[in-house]
Formats: C-alpha cells, sequence, structure tokens
C-alpha cells in the first residue's frame, strides 16, 4: 500500500495547485505525472500512453468538429435566429439559454457560450435588459447541455472510456441522453421560472450607440501641453463630467500620487489614473483636452522596455516628449479607429502578461484604454496590469484588422457580434459530414475516437475548415491536462488508492443502503469540480466509483453516470469551470452571486440526476 501513499500525496499537491491557480492547470498536471514517474507509482514506459488514450483523441476531433461549425456559419445561422427573441426579459433567457443547451449537446460547450456571449449581450443592450440576467444562467446552460452526449464535455467521454477499459465496453452516443437531457430540462425550466430571481440584476447601458458598461473600468488619460486642463486643480476637472469620476492617482514624474492627497494644479505630462467608463473618457478628451494612455512612454517600452534617460532624468525633457507625442496619441472618435470592448478569454495568450510583455500597440495594432475586473479596484499602471481570464478591456484599434488581432490574442467582443454566415455548401457539407460520423457511431460500425478523427480529417481535407485553423482549434492546455492526468488515475486504482477510499466510504456508510453511497459519491465529485477542472475530477472519481460499485456488488453503470453528471455541474463558483469564468467580467458578477444561483441549481440537478440514473441504469 505504500504506493497508494504516493498516490495520494501527489494528488493532494496537485488538487493544491489546482486550486492556488499560481500554475495552469496543464503544467500542474504535468508535474504531477512526472512525480508520479519518478516515485515508481506510474511506469516509465507508460508516462505518456495519455496522448493516445481514444478520450484525448476524442476531445481533439470534437474541438476540430465545433470549429468547422463556427467557421461554415452553421452557429452563425442559429445566432440570427436567436438575435430576434422579444423585448421580454423573460423570453430572451428562454431562447439564449436554450440554444446554448442545444448547442453544448453537439460541440465543446466553452465554444458554444463564446458563440452566444456576444449575441446575450447585444440583446441585453437592444431591450436594456440586465445583462446580468442573461449571462449567468447562459453558462449554466452551456454545462447543462454538454450532459446530453457523449461528445458534450470531456468527462462524458472520460466515462466512457473508463468503461471500456473495465470491460463492460465504451457508452454511446446517445447513452448519456436520457438522464443529460431529463437534467438538462430541469436546470433550464428552474432557471426560467425561478432561478432568474437569484441573479444580480446589475444595470448596463441600453443604448445601441454606447459600449456595453460593466464594472469599473481602470484607465488613464495624459495632460499634454496643448490641454485646456492644464492648472486645472482636480476638482475643476471632475466637474466637466456629467457624472463624478473617481480620480485614484497621479502620476508625475516617477512618482505617484494620490487622487485623494493630490491638491496642486495639473501639468503637462502628468498621468491620470482613474475609473470611467467610455462615455466619461469622450468627455474628459473634449473638454479637458486629455489624450488616451501615454503612447510614447509606451512605445519605449515596446523597443526596449525603459523610458530614455533624459526622460527619467528631466521633466523638461518629460513634457517635450509628451508634447510631441500627443499628435500620435490614439482619439476616441477618428475615421480609422474603433473603440471595441472585449473579454480575455480562459485559453488567451494575454493571461498573466502585461501590455509591454505583448507588445500589444506595435504587434498586434490595439492600444489598451481600461480594464475593469470583476468589480475590484485596480491600482496600478495599465502596463502593470497582468491579465486575468474574464477581465473585460476596452481595446483602440484599426477597424480593419481588429478582428483579426482579437481573434489572435484570445480576446472575445462584445460591443456587437456581426454574423457572417458561411458559403451555403459549407453550411450543409459540416452538417452532413457530423451526421454520418453520429450514424457510424450509433450502429456501433467505427469507434468514437475513430469515427470523429475521420469526419474532422474529412471537414479539413474538403476544406470546411482551413488547416491551419483545425490546429489552433485543439487546445493544448486541455489535451496536456487529459493525457497527464489519466496515468495517474490508473495509478490511483492499479495502487489500491482507489479502493481504499471506497472502502473508507462504505465503512463510514455501513449499513446504508447503496443509493445512499451512490448520493454520496455525487455530492463528493461535484464539489471537486467546483475547484479543480471536470475532466481532471472525472479522471480521479471514476476509480473510485468502480470500486465502490465493486464493493457493494452491483453495477458499475449508476456509479459511472453519477461521476458523469456531477462533474460537468460546477455551479457554485467562477473558477469551477471556463464558462464560468468567460461571463464573470461582461456580467459584473462577483464569486458570491455565482453560489446564489448555483447552490439550488445543483440540488435540482442531484433531485433529478439520482431517480433518473436509478430508472435508466439500475444497481442491480
Amino acid at each position: 500500500m505504500q504506493d497508494a501513499y504516493w498516490v495520494y500525496l501527489i494528488l493532494a499537491l496537485t488538487l493544491a495547485a489546482f486550486i492556488w491557480g499560481r500554475f495552469r492547470y496543464d503544467l500542474v498536471a504535468m508535474a504531477a505525472l512526472l512525480s508520479g514517474v519518478l516515485v515508481g507509482v506510474v511506469p516509465a514506459d507508460e508516462a505518456f500512453s495519455g496522448f493516445g488514450h481514444p478520450a484525448v483523441i476524442t476531445v481533439a476531433a470534437v474541438l476540430v468538429l465545433s470549429r468547422g461549425f463556427e467557421h461554415a456559419g452553421v452557429v452563425d445561422w442559429i445566432a440570427e435566429k436567436t438575435l430576434k427573441a422579444g423585448s421580454q426579459p423573460l423570453w430572451q433567457l428562454l431562447v439564449l439559454t436554450t440554444t446554448v443547451i442545444l448547442l453544448s449537446a453537439i460541440m465543446n460547450n466553452v465554444g458554444a457560450l463564446a458563440l452566444l456571449l456576444p449575441v446575450a449581450v447585444r440583446v441585453a443592450r437592444e431591450h436594456g435588459t440586465s445583462p446580468s440576467l442573461l449571462l449567468m444562467p447562459l453558462a449554466f446552460g452551456s454545462l447543462l447541455g454538454g450532459l446530453i452526449t457523449l461528445i458534450g464535455t470531456p468527462p462524458n467521454i472520460i466515462i466512457s472510456a473508463f468503461r471500456a477499459s473495465q470491460g463492460e465496453g465504451a457508452f454511446r452516443m446517445f447513452d448519456f441522453a436520457p438522464v443529460g437531457a431529463g437534467v438538462a430540462f430541469a436546470g433550464l425550466v428552474f432557471m426560467v421560472l425561478v432561478g432568474w430571481r437569484l441573479t444580480p440584476q446589475r444595470q448596463g447601458r441600453a443604448s445601441a450607440d454606447e459600449l456595453f458598461e460593466t464594472s469599473a473600468y481602470l484607465s488613464e488619460l495624459t495632460v499634454v501641453e496643448s490641454s485646456k486642463a492644464v492648472g486645472w486643480t482636480l476638482r475643476e476637472l471632475r466637474e466637466v463630467c456629467d457624472e463624478p469620476v473617481p480620480i485614484l492617482g497621479i502620476v508625475r514624474g516617477e512618482r505617484q500620487h494620490s487622487g485623494h492627497r493630490f491638491f496642486g494644479p495639473l501639468q503637462a505630462g502628468d498621468i491620470l489614473l482613474l475609473e470611467a467608463g467610455p462615455e466619461e473618457l469622450k468627455q474628459l478628451e473634449d473638454k479637458g483636452g486629455l489624450t488616451l494612455g501615454a503612447p510614447a512612454r509606451e512605445d519605449d517600452e515596446a523597443r526596449g522596455g525603459e523610458a530614455s534617460k533624459d526622460a527619467v532624468d528631466n521633466p523638461g525633457a518629460r513634457e517635450n516628449d509628451a508634447k510631441a507625442s500627443s499628435a500620435k496619441a490614439p482619439k476616441l472618435d477618428t475615421e480609422d479607429l474603433q473603440l471595441v470592448e472585449a473579454v480575455v478569454r480562459t485559453d488567451s495568450m494575454m493571461i498573466r502578461r502585461t501590455v509591454t510583455q505583448l507588445r500589444l500597440l506595435n504587434q498586434h495594432g490595439l492600444h489598451l484604454v481600461a480594464v475593469s475586473r470583476d468589480g475590484a479596484r485596480l491600482k496600478q499602471r495599465l502596463r502593470e496590469v497582468r491579465f486575468q481570464p474574464g477581465d473585460v478591456l476596452l481595446l483602440q484599434g484599426d477597424e480593419n484588422g481588429l478582428s483579426d488581432s482579437l481573434a489572435t490574442l484570445g480576446c472575445l467582443p462584445l460591443a456587437s457580434r456581426k454574423l457572417s454566415l458561411g458559403q451555403p455548401r459549407q453550411l450543409l457539407l459540416s452538417v452532413a459530414i457530423f451526421a454520418v460520423a453520429i450514424g457510424v457511431m450509433m450502429f456501433d460500425l467505427l469507434p468514437a475516437a475513430i469515427a470523429l478523427s475521420l469526419a474532422a480529417l474529412v471537414t479539413l481535407a474538403l476544406g470546411v475548415l482551413p488547416l491551419r485553423e483545425g490546429y489552433d482549434a485543439i487546445e493544448g492546455p486541455v489535451i496536456v491536462l487529459l493525457a497527464a492526468m489519466l496515468p495517474i488515475g490508473t495509478a490511483l486504482e492499479t495502487s489500491g488508492g482507489a479502493q481504499m477510499v471506497a472502502d473508507g466510504m462504505m465503512t463510514l456508510g455501513s449499513g446504508w443502503p447503496p443509493v445512499i453511497t451512490l448520493v454520496a459519491l455525487f455530492v463528493i465529485t461535484l464539489l471537486l469540480s467546483n475547484v479543480i477542472n471536470n475532466a481532471a475530477a472525472a479522471l480521479l472519481m471514476a476509480p473510485i466509483a468502480a470500486s465502490l460499485a465493486s464493493g457493494l456488488d452491483v453495477s458499475l453503470d449508476p456509479f459511472l453516470m453519477a461521476v458523469a453528471v456531477s462533474a460537468s455541474c460546477a455551479f457554485l463558483t467562477p473558477i469551477g469551470h471556463q464558462s464560468n469564468t468567460l461571463v464573470m467580467g461582461p456580467g459584473g458578477y462577483h464569486f458570491r452571486d455565482y453560489w446564489k444561483l448555483g447552490l439550488p441549481l445543483s440540488l435540482v440537478v442531484m433531485a433529478t440526476a439520482i431517480p433518473l440514473i436509478l430508472l435508466i441504469w439500475p444497481l442491480s
């Protein structure tokens, strides 16, 4: 049993690292795998067997097919119909959530949410609905939709492959549907009838001519020599705005002064740190003659990471730099430049990097105007902010290249969604390829991994999706996480660790009927999925489920189904699933907002899932 204790130690450290969040989950998973090899619980010749595992190949193929749907215009066609939702908030909620549930059943759930998130924001803005009313149910709906089919979410694929490894045969495409569809329907009904009352209804701007307003932005404005505001006090500056603008600080030279303690007149070269939305920034630019950011200093940093020595040592030189750069400073309204609001995706290259490290202006042609982060007040300079998933950014760039730049950076535009339907031939071809793959899987002509890989190959070969976009669609961190954790899950089983946990649960509940143990397994997996990746939760709990079923001498299937459902129901925290993180900034949510809707929804899911599992997959 010594190996089991080594596995427990590795898993404990891995879970702690997942919860801490300091390192990316794929790096943590790879470290866990190599640690298992070093202590001898994972055979060295099997360390990288996970990269060829059917579950990993299936996930990669699904990601390619999902991107193919998007590129061919299938999802845009659906989104176009969704935009016609009426002006009643509950009808909008029903249409949007139903749509994302159906999409998530046949494609990656994060991808489905990312495609409908801008649609939801646009619907909210055009009809004056609070975006926070729509976005959290939309995120939860994407999780519920993944329960319906084999390819809806990675935990289903993992559980299917685990069942095959136990000699029971893999679950088929729609084996999850009786339970998953019932749970999704119950969750939808709850959110539309009751749950929407539990979401915060924070007001955004409803005008179609204004950008969607989230929580307070951290922005920078520069006082150039030609500014009207030179010589003004902060009080005079605040008075030019229709609404009070919190000025957090003033950077003069190399010192930053608190906005509450600064009483002197403004000088050319001063940089103001403030919380403002697009409208307030426009007023300060027009009435005070201020310019966005500190472009000269950012250009210096982009070239070498340091400002010139003269600019540091000579305040007069700095004022001259500010004056010279004022002509280069981006304006809010010009013929060629456009403002766009975008959210940082969970797979973005921007995460934990700064504007300087990204060379945002020189490399991507974008100027960072402001940052908003889930209601928290950011006090550092814009160039010092390290971006996090869910951050909402106000960016400015050339209208023609804006979409490509945002896609490269991994940002999702929020202000509008221009639907560009693909060619009808590609749209029909994409649907036909997928339908054939589903038919092949339903009639057991080919395993899921082979059928979906063939479908992905045909999608690329026929040009429905360009090859480069196909590779881009495969999320490296997710693939590495799955491939690295699969041998660890196997080690948990072969070392006897899973059996020890199962024995402990059965001893604790001795005399209880098996259904109580099933409920306990469901609750533990659900709680675990709220703090770590859902695929990792399924990988860890599947061996324990098998040991419980064996120890109780009951069927394996209900226990595996319980893990599959509960691992995909991370409704309690914004970190439990990428979909939850993605709506946090645009919805203006706080951490505590999630459990207010997520806890009762989790109870509804469990109350629906357990009876359905026992009905469809009986214990004996």
